[in-house]
């Protein structure tokens, strides 16, 4: 008999060692380990743009944290209906928001929400490219005709948006201040209804965020007018689509933020491991790159007080706009929102 011999066993007992040793690391990498799923309320249709954000998102934070995100689409108020059920959920951790920061920096403004930027920990993936794209068959083929007709008689001219504080509407009221038109405001419970109504032709154009007309302006069911920049975009895909500049040089082009976040009060290693999740994972999406590409979007992983102060600007922007179109229910001045 052959004696036995413990040789074969080592290399094998070495790479147990090892995977056992990664395992723990891994496991103490972050202090926060979710041990159970956890809910993004999206507070928007489906198929919208903070809705597509969010399931990318959601995606990466699962692969990171090995635990379930959650999407849970609850429209209403312009978006208020889902971001106060993420602001009245338990502090812990388990249930954030997503959106646009314009929006919950402006709720207070409008009277829908108490609640504002500064009551958030917040965490962008991308910032999103306002556009304003047409029914085929509406009467205008550019932003020049468009804003022709709005000018000759705007109160006929049907203009989808997802609502009163999404990016539609604000993209309307910068037009209507920057060159004293009118129209006829038409709104929907999120970008992708609203989107689908212009398709439609139940509306001649609307005015939301890029990423939502995407495919429809590929497919020929919608035509872009132009895009909030200062400079001509590039659609995957299509072409180039126009500035507003082109046409109204003067009118401001702020970026629009999107990302999750959660309330201030949540326990501290759930902030602190999400902030270096985003300085791990989400800074360097693949995923997240890919879609920001193909939807013309910029990619814009930031969080804490970066996210703060970049997505302030915007917030002013629309609390002032807002204001000065009398829909503000609260003087911007008096929540610490000083006029640009």
């Amino acid at each position: 008999m052959r004696p036995f011999s413990t040789r074969p066993l080592i290399p094998a007992l070495i790479g147990c060692a090892v995977g056992l040793f990664a395992t723990a690391a891994a496991a103490q990498e972050y202090s926060w380990k979710p041990d159970r799923p956890v809910n993004i309320i999206v507070p928007w249709a489906a198929g919208g743009s903070t809705d597509q954000m969010a399931r990318i998102v959601a995606g990466e934070l699962e692969a990171e944290l090995k635990q379930k995100f959650i999407v849970v689409n609850q429209p209403g108020a312009s978006g208020s209906v889902g971001t106060k059920n993420a602001l009245d959920a338990a502090k812990d951790g388990y249930t954030w928001a997503a959106g646009a920061a314009t929006d919950v920096g402006t709720y207070r403004v409008l009277g829908l929400l108490d609640t504002g930027i500064k009551e958030w920990h917040l965490f962008f993936a991308v910032a999103n490219l306002t556009a304003i794209s047409a029914n085929p068959n509406a009467p205008f083929k550019d932003f020049g005709q468009l804003l022709e007709a709005l000018k000759k008689d705007g109160a006929k001219v049907t203009i989808a948006t997802a609502g009163l504080s999404s990016a539609g509407h604000n993209f309307m009221e910068s037009v209507k201040a920057a060159s004293k038109i009118d129209y006829k405001h038409v709104t929907y419970d999120g970008g992708n209804p609203a989107v689908l109504a212009a398709v439609s032709g139940e509306t001649q154009a609307v005015s939301q965020l890029l990423v939502e007309m995407t495919e429809m302006i590929k497919a020929k069911r919608l035509v872009p007018l132009a895009v909030l920049s200062d400079k001509p975009i590039t659609l995957e895909g299509y072409g180039e689509i126009a500035p507003t500049t082109k046409w109204l040089p003067s009118m401001p082009a702020p970026m629009n933020y999107f990302g999750i976040w959660v309330p201030r009060g949540a326990p501290d290693n759930v902030v602190k491991t999400m902030s270096e999740v985003w300085e791990k994972k989400i800074k360097t999406s693949e995923a997240l790159k890919k879609y920001s590409a193909a939807r013309s979007a910029l990619f814009a992983p930031l969080h804490g007080d970066e996210a703060e102060r970049e997505s302030f600007k915007m917030v002013r922007y629309s609390a002032w706009l807002y204001f000065d179109a009398g829909k503000a229910k609260v003087s911007p001045d008096t929540l610490g929102i000083p006029r640009l």
